[in-house]
Order: C-alpha cells, then sequence, then structure tokens
C-alpha cells in the first residue's frame, strides 16, 4: 500500500558560489515532480509534496561552477526559528566552490542550525564536507564523489567513508556520490516517503534507473594508485601497464628490478602504499575496462589480453571491484558509434 503525506514537506536547498548546478537542479526537479492529494473546501486537488526553497548567502544570482546562473529564493542568514519549526529536509550541493564554503562560519553556523531543526539531513556529492565540517558525520558512515572520498577520509578521521556507494543513509543523515548521484538519492527520499509506485513514476519521467546497478567505482577514471613521477618503480609501474598478458608475479617484477623479493616487497608498499598483486589486478582490470568499452573482442579474448588465466577470474575481479559483470559494463560503457535501437534492450531496467 501506498504511502500518502499528510500535509506538504518542506525542503530547504542551500548553495553557494561555485556550486555544481545538478547537485542543485537535480534533486530539485525529482522532488518537484512529487505530487499529494489535498483536502480543501473546495474538495481535493494535487498540490506538490516538497515545496522547494532556494537558499543562499544572499537571494538573487549565484554563480555555479559551470556556465549557469542560478536564482536563491531566501537568504540563510535570514531564516529565522518559525521557519527552521516548519522545516522537514535539509539539502546541502556540492560542487568546485565547497572548498571555500566549508570555511564559511556563516553558512556552517546554519547548517548546524537547521540541521537540528530537520527530520532528514542530506549532502549531495562534496557536500558531505560541509556536513562534515560542521561535525554532523562524526561516527557515521557517508560518502561522496569517488574523486574526492580519499581526501573525506583524511580530513575527517571520524567518518565511515563508503568509496562506492551512490548514497548511504546512516540515521537521519544521507550521502550521495557525485552530481546524478543527487536524483538516485532523491528518489529513495520520495519512495520512504510517498512509497515506491510514486518514486518509480518519477524515475520514468526522468528516463532514470530506480535503482543504479552497480556502484560509483564503475564511473571512476583508471583505477589508479600512488604513483609517484619519480621513485625508484616508476618505470616498472609504466611497464605493468603496458604489459598487463606478462608474467606479473613477485619474483619475476622482483628480478626485473634486480630486487630480492623482499626488498621488492617492501619497497612497492612504501611507493604506492598497496601490495604487488593488488596493483596488478587493477592495473590488469583498467586495461580490460578500456578494451571493453572500445572493442568488439569476446570475453576469453580480453581476459587472456589482460593476463586473466580466464573469462572467469575476470568476472570475478569485476564483481570484487566493480559489483557488475564485465557484460554489463560493456553494456552501459562501450563507445563505439552504432545505430539506435528500438524498445528496451532490458526489460529490468526500470523494476
Amino acid at each position: 500500500m501506498e504511502k500518502i503525506a499528510a500535509k506538504p514537506r518542506n525542503v530547504f536547498v542551500v548553495a553557494f558560489p561555485g556550486c555544481q548546478v545538478l547537485d542543485v537542479t537535480g534533486p530539485m526537479e525529482a522532488l518537484g515532480k512529487a505530487q499529494i492529494p489535498l483536502n480543501t473546501a473546495q474538495g481535493s486537488k494535487q498540490v506538490p509534496a516538497y515545496p522547494l526553497t532556494l537558499l543562499a548567502e544572499q537571494s538573487g544570482p549565484v554563480k555555479s561552477s559551470g556556465p549557469v546562473c542560478l536564482c536563491a529564493d531566501k537568504s540563510y542568514l535570514e531564516i529565522g526559528a518559525s521557519e527552521l519549526e516548519d522545516l522537514d529536509t535539509l539539502i546541502i550541493s556540492g560542487g568546485d566552490g565547497t572548498h571555500a564554503a566549508v570555511r564559511d562560519n556563516r553558512l556552517i553556523d546554519f547548517v548546524l542550525r537547521a540541521s537540528q531543526q530537520a527530520r532528514r539531513t542530506v549532502s549531495i556529492c562534496t557536500g558531505a564536507f560541509i556536513l562534515a565540517q560542521a561535525g554532523l558525520l562524526n561516527n557515521r558512515r557517508a560518502t561522496t564523489h569517488w574523486e574526492s572520498v580519499d581526501l573525506l577520509a583524511k580530513t575527517y578521521p571520524g567518518i565511515n567513508v563508503d568509496g562506492d556507494a551512490i548514497y548511504v543513509r546512516d540515521g537521519k543523515y544521507w550521502t550521495s556520490a557525485g552530481v546524478t548521484a543527487g536524483i538516485d538519492l532523491s528518489l529513495a527520499l520520495i519512495e520512504e516517503d510517498l512509497g515506491r509506485n510514486t518514486a518509480l513514476t518519477i524515475a520514468r519521467r526522468l528516463v532514470v534507473y530506480m535503482m543504479r546497478p552497480g556502484g560509483q567505482a564503475q564511473f571512476s577514471a583508471q583505477l589508479k594508485f600512488q604513483q609517484p613521477a619519480q621513485g625508484r618503480l616508476t618505470t616498472l609501474f609504466e611497464w605493468v601497464e603496458q604489459n598487463p598478458a606478462e608474467d606479473l608475479s613477485i619474483p619475476a617484477l622482483a628480478a626485473k628490478c634486480a630486487m630480492s623479493e623482499r626488498h621488492f616487497a617492501r619497497c612497492f608498499v612504501e611507493e604506492t602504499g598497496v601490495t604487488p598483486a593488488k596493483f596488478v589486478e587493477h592495473s590488469r582490470l583498467d586495461h580490460a575496462r578500456r578494451l571493453l568499452e572500445t572493442s568488439h573482442c569476446s570475453l576469453d579474448q580480453i581476459a587472456r589480453d589482460c593476463g586473466f588465466r580466464s573469462a572467469e577470474i575476470l568476472r570475478r575481479s569485476f564483481d570484487r571491484q566493480l559489483h557488475l559483470t564485465p557484460s554489463d559494463y560493456r553494456k552501459r560503457f562501450f563507445t563505439s558509434l552504432r545505430p539506435a535501437q528500438s524498445g528496451n534492450p532490458n526489460k529490468e531496467d526500470f523494476k
């Protein structure tokens, strides 16, 4: 049975100079499409389920990190206690401007004050840094854009950072991965409040997955580790990446560097932060990803070319690192131009 909100749920969306425009407009577009019935003296009518207010330091134009200028409805500095009492959900955007925003004490104070009143507090992309700066994510699980997960964990060690999640919920706090992941999170909010059918209807209108398959690792760039521009093993790093099908065992790599196996393994961890075996697996996986994106080679051929002993071992590596199959990866990221196909190739996509 579908859930029906008893009344509209007020939502504040916070923007700042240099915010990512889709971090703002994605959730607002998804939430803005939700309607609920409201009984009046004239009869029942449909009204917005989520009245939305865009806040910034000042009302009016807010320059995003791209070529789009947003327009804030109000200044968060003017929001009083009575308005916060009616607040249901607080959403904090992310973007390049986050680096400056975390140093804005007035913004951090407002976020802390508003979060104390809100039923839910949400961050999109690097907006998690703003919640973290306010101390709201201490001892909690959270995520952010894949490019920033290491920085979030290093800057705020009290947070349990999940670098692969599309979005994370820990109590009243929700955090999402980058950019379009804010829509995934917003659909989850709608489903919690208004039920699956309502969220599914909105997902279909937006032409997005109701629940995106896999984690955000599938969207990240090559899974590179700490490779110093200069170091004892720099030449070896380049050779490994160019020769994934060669013998890349520790004895073979140590011999190539004219080191003992023990000394080689210790030096490798010191320079990269990971073991040789893990580095080799990720390097081979990167190569497999590129072949899946750009070639029609069979999975068996790709496995051989990338140094995996079999297609099954390649599948296991994909599942372990990217949480999806090589075939699914190819369907989503194959880059060659192909004739448009009618119909839906996967009937399960929107279930």
